[in-house]
């Protein structure tokens, strides 16, 4: 099999992590990994990850922006990207139930704490999540260049207490009023 990013280079077998075997590419580092394998794995591993975890650093990982190919089956892998707040996105083979994580994205999925929960960034309910973070995330610094920090802080607060007030509807009416 060749590496689906750099296309001339044949991936080699590697570990991901103690007892999860990928297929990794010299070249970019990225790996190519059965989600069977990775289900085994993480099962094995169970919560025992989370007694290990050291404060993770900061990781900037490349990414593939290019659909790719599967190395096993040539189809076209779907993106999937892992958080509102990144542009990394996984790529997965549905056909073989393999995934491509470019270089990094592993020790990526690490930091986040993502690790042991992979297959969750392939549901429909994740990237659901993902879009919306998005979407809160522009509105917020659509409103941060209109109002400014303070502005914002404060509007913030004020919609907040709205928000879990018991007569959110009445106060709304209220403020909409002119």
């Amino acid at each position: 099999m060749h590496c689906p990013k750099c296309n001339d280079v044949r991936l080699q077998a590697t570990k991901l992590d103690e007892g999860l075997s990928a297929m990794g590419c010299p070249r970019c580092e990225g790996a190519f990994v059965s989600l069977l394998y990775y289900r085994d794995w993480a099962e094995r591993c169970g919560e025992a990850h989370l007694a290990n975890k050291a404060e993770p650093e900061r990781v900037e990982p490349e990414t593939t922006v290019t659909a790719m190919g599967c190395p096993k089956c040539s189809k076209l892998m779907t993106k999937y990207r892992i958080t509102g707040c990144r542009n990394n996105r996984l790529d997965l083979c549905s056909s073989c139930d393999e995934a491509w994580l470019d270089g990094g994205e592993w020790e990526l999925l690490k930091a986040l704490d993502l690790s042991h929960k992979m297959p969750m960034v392939f549901t429909e309910q994740w990237q659901r999540n993902v879009r919306q973070q998005v979407t809160e995330d522009s509105r917020k610094q659509r409103f941060l260049k209109i109002l400014g920090e303070a502005d914002l802080s404060e509007a913030e607060k004020v919609r907040q207490w709205v928000k879990d007030h018991p007569r959110r509807a009445d106060i709304l009416r209220y403020l909409s009023f002119d």
